[in-house]
């Protein structure tokens, strides 16, 4: 779920309930803008605006569930193994925004959200901050875009303190970061 406010905010997010989770949290659920080991405002921030929605459904019930999902989840899409297959590999080169979405919807069958972080000064490229791939309520993949009409569940940019994230420019080189700094 991503709607604009929290679902439920009596239901505070608390770091014990997912301490067992925490080696794999860091290692496949990094906050990329904030690196530091003891920071949990991110997972916070996960939990508040998209986990409390999700908990309406048994599956995603707890913040244990919602985060072991979310790891499993993760490692069933092999985001990394898919776009080296594709030839883009972290780190080695720029790529075109263009030939990682097609990869992405070729592999997938639906299209993700892409978000970047934008060009440092004195910088060309744009650096992937997140792939997101959206899931129906019964966690099969689907598109990410919404048809028109439709509301637009997913705000274009997410402001994580004083750097923010937006949907990557199609036109920008395009940096594969290998791992969070």
């Amino acid at each position: 779920p991503d709607k604009g406010e929290e679902c439920n905010r009596s239901w505070h997010f608390n770091v014990t309930e997912i301490k067992d989770l925490m080696p794999d949290m860091r290692h496949y659920w990094p906050d990329v803008l904030h690196s530091s080991q003891n920071r949990t405002q991110f997972w916070k921030h996960e939990w508040e605006k998209h986990g409390t929605c999700a908990a309406t459904l048994e599956v995603l019930n707890s913040q244990k569930k919602y985060f072991g999902k979310a790891l499993e989840l993760y490692q069933h899409i092999d985001l990394n193994n898919c776009l080296l297959k594709a030839g883009i590999k972290p780190s080695s080169s720029y790529y075109q925004m263009t030939a990682i979405k097609e990869a992405l919807k070729r592999f997938y069958g639906v299209t993700p959200k892409i978000q970047c972080l934008p060009p440092e000064q004195g910088e060309k490229a744009q650096t992937i901050g997140q792939i997101e791939f959206c899931f129906t309520k019964e966690l099969q993949l689907r598109n990410c875009t919404t048809s028109k009409g439709e509301a637009d569940l997913m705000p274009a940019d997410l402001k994580l303190g004083t750097e923010e994230l937006s949907v990557c420019s199609d036109t920008l080189p395009t940096y594969y970061p290998s791992q969070v700094q």
